[in-house]
């Protein structure tokens, strides 16, 4: 029996016309989607059928708008080189960043939680009671999906 070995990659969903405080709702099977059919364009063939069979959408956030996507490794290059040319999800126009890359998930949750946490503190800046601080933190801070995952 072989150990496939995965690839995690954290990445940031930027809507081009929104603020960025503002959720944007995705679905991970919008994302599996898009990522697939540009990777089609791009690699053709080949390269869909290279990372058909690990890849997934784990997860999105929509108040930080972070995702986390897996794909076996070697093929997950393909999926790197197509993440930065994704305009459009679900037709809605996007920028995707990729924030990091990882060997387990166990070490995305410990970068999100780090990232997810910067976010926070920069929204709070603008507010100033504690309820709406409060209900900010419930919203960004909520990590029971990927709790669920691990």
């Amino acid at each position: 029996m072989v150990r496939h070995k995965n690839r995690y990659m954290v990445i940031e969903i930027n809507g081009e016309s929104r603020k960025p405080t503002e959720s944007l709702h995705l679905k991970p099977g919008s994302l599996h989607h898009s990522v697939m059919s540009m990777v089609q364009k791009l690699h053709g063939d080949f390269g869909v059928a290279a990372i058909t069979a690990g890849f997934t959408a784990k997860y999105c956030n929509e108040k930080t708008r972070v995702a986390i996507v897996r794909c076996r490794h070697g093929p997950h290059r393909f999926v790197t080189s197509t993440l930065p040319l994704i305009r459009t999800i679900e037709n809605k126009k996007v920028v995707v960043n990729t924030l990091y890359i990882g060997a387990t998930i166990k070490q995305c949750f410990k970068f999100i939680r780090r990232y997810q946490q910067r976010k926070f503190d920069e929204y709070c800046i603008g507010l100033k009671s504690e309820e709406q601080k409060e209900e900010l933190r419930t919203a960004i801070l909520n990590l029971d999906p990927i709790l669920k995952i691990t």
